[in-house]
């Protein structure tokens, strides 16, 4: 791979990132300052990204993998994406707010596959280059909130703001998507199965007793990060953290650096002791968010947030090196889109219908919340997934080399879809 294709990626990357990252971590607050939604609306607006995760297979296994170029598509999305971003910009109310954003995440979700295929068609050696590529969207996802943090759009209840630089960024990628590698399709002529789009080859897997209980806590520790994306940027901003979105970074800066650790930590730990390693942070992180303040024990604040590392790489990454060394050469595809669309389509899909409905219930006053409650639930939900997961799961797949690990970090969703 040449230097100037090298570049292109890097920049396509960076504002796929920068894209979601830039809206996203401050939906919750924006929508209940200046849109009055309440608690059970944002459940309803984060659950957007599951409805994205689980159509985006049918974008991709009935049109990009059969009809067109993926990068031509890429930019299509991206186009129509920055008009619906601009338009829910103006939305005056929820009712007008939420039909833009559920058309733009389907739009968007299925990009999150199609920068990969891009990416990965252009390499020779893709467990050597594309870590270096993908960084880049991490580092997009952080300078996106650093620049939120910097404008004092929270402080100011300029969060409108958001959207319409997402727009922009949004409407330059999906310019510059155009002049990306030709990347065409890799599936003319044949049929796509319902079973081949959702991942659905690799249901035999489940027949695996261990496997089918990782598959369950997967679903199940989902529910609790459902809070966590919804409500984090209102709990920080009603606690009165300056800059939220800004330090809310940080989560992605642990993400970065736990993830370049994971080859280290997964040869000497194994997948048993990794997976409850990221589950045991989920309590550790909403333990602290809720015995934390904004003053004398600001540093709980922070540590709930660095802990994003240890909770999305120990467990997701883990649990896709984890499926990619039990599905086999045949199934490896099916398998990852398979977990993909449990955790990122059901599991969100609960607790994203949860949280919102914990957050209403536990408003003390128009504008404050019984957070220690609301953060309590969670960690006791986590609890419980550890504990049924440490007394039922077996370790007994255990990677064989480190060449077998690398192929499912680089093939692992990103998410953020991440994040």
């Amino acid at each position: 791979m040449n230097t100037t294709i090298r570049i292109k990626l890097s920049i396509m990357m960076f504002l796929e990132f920068f894209i979601w990252g830039a809206w996203f971590v401050t939906l919750g607050t924006y929508l209940l300052r200046n849109l009055s939604a309440t608690g059970t609306q944002v459940g309803v607006a984060f659950l957007t990204q599951s409805i994205g995760a689980i159509v985006a297979p049918f974008i991709i296994g009935l049109i990009a993998d059969r009809f067109f170029s993926a990068q031509k598509i890429l930019g299509v999305l991206h186009l129509a994406g920055a008009a619906l971003l601009w338009h829910a910009s103006t939305a005056p109310d929820f009712s007008s707010f939420y039909p833009n954003i559920l058309t733009y995440m389907i739009l968007y979700m299925p990009t999150l596959a199609l920068v990969n295929s891009i990416a990965f068609r252009q390499m020779q050696n893709p467990q050597k280059e594309f870590a270096t590529i993908r960084v880049l969207g991490t580092l997009g996802w952080i300078v996106a909130g650093l620049t939120i943090g910097w404008l004092n759009w929270e402080q100011s209840g300029s969060l409108q703001s958001t959207f319409l630089m997402a727009a922009g960024a949004s409407a330059l990628l999906g310019v510059f998507s155009f002049t990306l590698p030709a990347t065409p399709p890799v599936k003319t002529g044949q049929a796509s199965s319902l079973g081949d789009m959702l991942g659905l080859d690799a249901i035999g897997l489940l027949k695996n007793r261990s496997y089918l209980i990782f598959f369950l806590a997967s679903i199940a520790i989902c529910i609790p990060l459902a809070f966590y994306y919804g409500f984090t940027n209102p709990f920080l901003n009603e606690v009165g953290m300056k800059a939220a979105a800004g330090v809310q970074s940080l989560g992605q800066v642990s993400e970065l650096l736990f993830m370049l650790l994971i080859p280290v930590f997964f040869s000497r730990l194994g997948v048993k002791k990794m997976l409850a390693i990221g589950m045991g942070a989920w309590v550790m992180r909403y333990v602290c968010f809720a015995y934390g303040n904004a003053e004398s024990s600001y540093w709980m604040l922070i540590a709930g947030i660095v802990l994003h590392g240890i909770c999305y790489d120990f467990f997701f990454v883990t649990g896709q090196i984890y499926t990619d060394n039990l599905a086999g050469e045949r199934f490896k595809s099916s398998a990852q889109g398979f977990i993909t669309l449990a955790t990122y389509g059901v599991g969100m899909l609960i607790g994203t219908l949860l949280s919102g409905r914990i957050f209403d219930a536990y408003q003390t006053t128009p504008t404050t919340h019984d957070w220690r409650m609301i953060w309590l639930i969670p960690a006791g939900i986590a609890v419980v997934v550890l504990l049924l997961f440490l007394l039922l799961f077996q370790d007994r797949a255990q990677p064989q080399t480190a060449t077998a690990e690398a192929p499912a970090l680089d093939a692992a969703p990103t998410l953020a879809q991440a994040n």
